[in-house]
């Protein structure tokens, strides 16, 4: 029996599975406006906690491992949401964000605010690379979805424009 489609998920389905928990960025993904806005501001308020206490290498590995527990957690959440890229799973921002701020750090309020901003160009609007890897890996058939396919293609798009991000950066601080 195929299971009902979840549109938008409640506290209860979040705290209902770890990987719940995790895909909607611990409560951030229930945003009824812009989750993914709202997911890569958790993601920036989460780095500076981490900042406080753990060195860069660490929150490095931390990013590491986040892929593929994202990875598992995105497509443990699709698959039960019945979607194949739901709005409200934003841990694909979180960690492309993470990276972005990583990577550019030490850097102040303003370069990261900018970094925020670029990061939120490239993975809504999704210009030239970001398109590609958005349809890359997208399923139209509903019945015919493969989630393991569907968890990474929530993932790489925002990856992708995360790279975007810190080339944008790269040629600002080269110019």
């Amino acid at each position: 029996m195929p299971q009902p489609t979840i549109r938008r998920p409640t506290v209860r389905f979040l705290l209902g599975h770890p990987a719940h928990a995790i895909a909607l960025g611990f409560g951030s993904g229930l945003s009824r406006f812009a989750p993914g806005t709202v997911g890569t501001l958790w993601a920036w308020a989460a780095f500076a906690v981490m900042q406080l206490w753990f060195t860069p290498a660490t929150i490095g590995w931390i990013i590491l491992a986040s892929l593929p527990i994202g990875w598992w957690a995105c497509t443990v959440t699709a698959r039960d949401m019945n979607l194949a890229d739901p709005g409200a799973v934003v841990w694909d921002e979180v960690i492309a964000f993470w990276i972005v701020l990583w990577l550019v750090t030490p850097a102040g309020l303003f370069a990261q605010a900018i970094a925020f901003g670029l990061f939120r160009f490239f993975d809504a609007a999704k210009p030239g690379p970001v398109a590609w890897a958005d349809a890359l890996f997208k399923q139209r058939d509903a019945s015919q979805v493969r989630w393991w396919r569907a968890g990474f293609g929530i993932i790489l798009d925002d990856l992708v424009a995360a790279f975007c991000t810190l080339l944008v950066i790269a040629l600002w601080r080269a110019w």
